[in-house]
């Protein structure tokens, strides 16, 4: 593995279709990356009102729920991703300048 595939967020959102606290957890997560790990975050979202079984395979059981794969340690967060400072400590990130 490469320094730069080592830099890449590996990360999973579950959600429960357009339920108000997964559309809002979505809109957080897409912030932060956009702001702070532009084009070094694989981001994938699971429906799993669309796909429950995922949801069951996975041992998710409760939405919205963010899964930070790598780089490691796994870490997991419940709830809406408004808590930005956690959010950016749980991934790792770093402020942008002037915030």
């Amino acid at each position: 593995m490469n320094d730069d595939e080592k830099d890449v967020l590996r990360l999973r959102l579950y959600v429960a279709g357009d339920a108000p606290n997964s559309v809002v957890a979505v809109a957080h997560l897409r912030s932060v990356i956009e702001e702070c790990a532009s084009g070094r975050a694989d981001v994938e979202i699971v429906d799993i009102l669309r796909d429950p079984e995922r949801g069951l395979r996975d041992g998710v059981f409760v939405t919205p729920m963010l899964v930070k794969f790598e780089p490691l340690p796994e870490r997991r967060v419940l709830g809406s991703l408004g808590d930005r400072r956690f959010l950016l400590a749980v991934l790792g990130l770093n402020e942008t300048p002037g915030e």
